[in-house]
């Protein structure tokens, strides 16, 4: 079921994908077509924090997610990023070290980009370029959405928001007709809705007892989309 008419996703939800549709197909074999695949297992580092860029990165297979560590240790998952997506471009266009680390959140195929290249493509695409910017402008408004909703939410309303997303982002690998599947671990989900891994456990039995979600291991199914809505009370 779609989100449209009631939940605003878009205030949530970006991706990079519509930004490589502009290439032409020269361009586009520069940056992605001749680039070398790595394989990633689940929890591999792709790039951390303070380290100096160079090059980024593209998704072709999996999900990777995009986190800061405080001083206590504790990761606080920013974003889920999926196939053909870019990555890592934020530093590179700055010229400052990364930000944030990013780690495979599931098995996943990605290629790096050296700077070169992708400054070669950027440099002659100035239609690129542009939605690169419109991007990167899209990316604070959802982050500084998501820090002024979060503040002011349950716990539980967190979590539904939370899960309402990552809906969308598996949405992507999901055949049509098909149940969306959000497979994550309950660590990580702590971590993107900001909240402790005993009240992530806690409040999927409350969901489940309402039969919003049904679980298996790792994997959530959302079985009524408009009931989540109403508990992430985001209007």
């Amino acid at each position: 079921m779609s989100l449209k008419g009631i939940f605003p996703i878009d205030h949530l939800y970006f991706t990079t994908q519509f930004a490589l549709d502009v290439l032409s197909n020269e361009d586009y074999h520069v940056l992605i077509g001749r680039q070398q695949k790595q394989k990633y297992k689940k929890g591999e580092i792709i790039y951390k924090e303070g380290v100096k860029p160079s090059g980024l990165f593209f998704i072709h297979q999996g999900k990777v997610k995009k986190y800061k560590v405080d001083q206590y240790g504790r990761e606080h998952v920013l974003y889920i990023t999926s196939r053909d997506e870019l990555i890592g471009y934020h530093a590179v266009l700055a010229e400052e070290r990364y930000s944030d680390s990013m780690s495979a959140l599931q098995s996943s195929i990605i290629s790096f980009i050296p700077t070169e290249e992708f400054m070669e493509v950027l440099n002659r695409s100035p239609l690129f370029a542009r939605h690169l910017l419109k991007l990167m402008s899209q990316e604070i408004t959802v982050f500084a959405n998501k820090l002024s909703i979060f503040g002011q939410r349950t716990a539980t309303e967190r979590l539904a928001i939370a899960l309402i997303v990552l809906r969308e982002k598996f949405k992507i690998d999901t055949v049509k007709n098909e149940p969306i599947i959000i497979e994550i671990s309950r660590t990580d989900l702590a971590g993107i809705a900001g909240i402790a891994k005993e009240n992530v456990i806690r409040i999927l039995k409350e969901f489940k007892s309402e039969q919003i979600i049904t679980t298996k291991g790792r994997k959530i199914f959302v079985s009524d989309i408009k009931k989540l809505v109403l508990r992430s009370n985001y209007k």
